[in-house]
């Protein structure tokens, strides 16, 4: 479990970032989880935006992609999630 110092360390870092996975209409698969457990090995910190057409709510998409990736939930704001897993091998961020 992160602690609210680096939730707040990882919300900063996570600030300028661009979501790079899209959740439509189908909501969350097994391709889409693997495709953003891959993306998490590589860069630790990363957004989902949940488009309007989704049919589930965004807390529930938010847990079944924290779940699925075994990451770490760090914010959900507005149809954005924040999401971090610690790489094994590409470390880049130094939590506080």
């Amino acid at each position: 479990m992160l602690t609210g110092k680096q939730k707040r360390f990882l919300r900063s870092e996570a600030h300028h970032l661009k979501p790079i996975f899209q959740v439509g209409k189908d909501g969350v698969n097994e391709n889409m989880i693997k495709q953003i457990s891959e993306a998490l090995e590589k860069r630790e910190l990363l957004k989902v935006s949940i488009l309007q057409n989704c049919m589930e709510d965004k807390d529930v998409v938010a847990n079944q992609l924290s779940e699925g990736t075994e990451a770490e939930i760090v914010q959900i704001i507005g149809n954005n999630i924040v999401l971090y897993k610690e790489s094994k091998e590409n470390k880049q961020l130094q939590l506080p």
